[in-house]
């Protein structure tokens, strides 16, 4: 089913009804944004071919974050983003996860502001706010591998399309018990919206006018909970009419750079020589552009999963900045329901959904409507150990699966180099180790090759090409 606009036969438009007034921070707010899928969507939102969202899709979500910020929360800061865990919910023959829950919230987290602590209480501010996708309690979809001991992570649970043992109605229950005011936005498809308010309305008895049918991709459901327990439900209609093509971003924020970020490098194997032996099953005519996250860390200790708003900038402007560089056929990247570990100001230890590496990516695979998928059959923060990193390597070079395809692979810097050393190591040669990642370069770009004969060559002589020092600590504003 899509939603279907209809225009009007004669006579001038009707004028839109009056926005409601912005919700009321006195109150405990659960705010629902309805993401869009295959089987509900406005039109042009969607690929049909990939279940991500097209050009237009993506200009409607950075649309609707101005309007939920200004005309929703009142431009006051989000208390709380709850999004989809993209691998409960896989679409088409293909099984391509749903990465447009995160993506339609995405540019509304950049509008938020988030403080983080370095543990002895120096804190630093910046645009940027965590978005819940993790696993809660349970198993864990097919073929995903199951949480480390950081998760089941209950401060980052996100949104089950299966609703599996009633995760769903559990997290906006403890979110209602604990009685805080403020703004808990929530961000799936309408079938997870649609259940969700209806479970919440008739578990609380609240009596509500939860609709029933998809009105579109415009709509916004929130419900409010006074201090005394009363409960009222307000729709709003952005009325957001998103242009067909893909955002443009202010050229003046965007500078370009020369790649040397590193100090360059190349390493090739070639099986006979040098004591190297191919490995079996090594894949042949493959090539892999492995690229770290965009910005995320104003501080180096500074972690909450999502990069910060110069991040933005970068991820919006990847398809411009690979344009003519690269030419993949896929885009991979680690599954944002993985948690990463750190400190922040409200608690000694902390996990966080590790949304940045998909997120950065996401805009390249809808501006080249390439499909997308997630390595999710391996936790990467646990890649550390050497059997990890082989595993991580051997899923990318080995076995067939990507011989004869070009990847983009968005991945954490300090485990790229542990990955592509696993697999030079495969060789059984004396070979040379690739060096590490610099931790304040966002911009190489690593390309990994295997010929026709399996023989690799790994060099870092292209880039992005986008001046990290000059992207604004604001988000784009459209």
């Amino acid at each position: 089913m899509t939603l279907t606009q209809l225009a009007g036969c004669g006579g001038s438009a009707r004028p839109h009804p009056p926005v409601p007034a912005p919700l009321s921070a006195a109150n405990l707010n659960l705010i629902f944004v309805v993401s869009e899928d295959l089987a509900f969507h406005a039109p042009g939102d969607i690929n049909q071919q990939t279940a991500n969202l097209t050009s237009q899709g993506l200009q409607r979500s950075l649309l609707m974050a101005s309007f939920l910020k200004q005309n929703v929360l009142g431009g006051n800061n989000v208390s709380g983003i709850y999004a989809l865990e993209p691998m409960t919910h896989l679409q088409t023959a293909n099984e391509y996860p749903d990465l447009v829950a995160l993506e339609t919230v995405q540019q509304f987290a950049m509008l938020n502001a988030i403080d983080m602590s370095d543990g002895a209480g120096v804190t630093y501010p910046a645009q940027s706010f965590p978005l819940n996708a993790s696993y809660g309690p349970g198993p864990v979809p097919t073929g995903v591998a199951p949480p480390t001991p950081l998760a089941p992570c209950p401060n980052c649970q996100g949104l089950d399309f299966n609703d599996q043992e009633n995760n769903n109605e559990a997290l906006l229950s403890s979110i209602i018990n604990a009685n805080a005011a403020g703004y808990y936005v929530f961000s799936a498809p309408w079938e997870t919206t649609q259940s969700l308010l209806s479970r919440i309305n008739s578990q609380r008895r609240y009596t509500l006018p939860v609709p029933a049918s998809y009105a579109g991709p415009n709509y916004i459901y929130a419900i409010s909970i006074t201090t005394s327990g009363t409960a009222t439900l307000t729709t709003y209609n952005s009325n957001v009419n998103p242009l067909p093509y893909y955002p443009v971003l202010s050229s003046s924020a965007i500078v370009s750079v020369p790649c040397n970020a590193q100090t360059h490098f190349k390493i090739a194997v070639v099986g006979g020589e040098g004591g190297a032996v191919t490995p079996a099953g090594v894949n042949i005519n493959e090539t892999v552009y492995m690229i770290r996250h965009a910005e995320a860390h104003p501080k180096s200790w500074w972690e909450e999963g999502n990069f910060v708003a110069a991040g933005q900038w970068r991820a919006l402007d990847l398809p411009n900045a690979l344009r003519g560089k690269i030419n993949p056929d896929q885009v991979y990247s680690i599954d944002p329901a993985q948690v990463i570990p750190s400190k922040d100001a409200a608690s000694s230890d902390s996990a966080w959904s590790y949304v940045r590496p998909s997120l950065t990516a996401e805009p390249y695979a809808i501006a080249t409507g390439l499909p997308f998928k997630l390595a999710a059959s391996f936790d990467m923060i646990d890649q550390n150990p050497p059997q990890l990193s082989t595993v991580a390597s051997a899923f990318f070079f080995n076995g067939g699966q990507f011989s004869n395809h070009t990847l983009l692979l968005a991945w954490e810097h300090d485990h790229i180099p542990p990955t592509v050393n696993a697999l030079l190591a495969s060789y059984h040669g004396n070979n040379q180790p690739a060096p590490n990642w610099p931790d304040d370069d966002y911009d190489t770009i690593w390309t990994v090759t295997l010929d026709t004969f399996g023989n690799v060559t790994v060099d870092n002589a292209k880039c992005e090409g986008i001046q990290s020092k000059t992207l604004p600590d604001t988000a784009p504003r459209f």
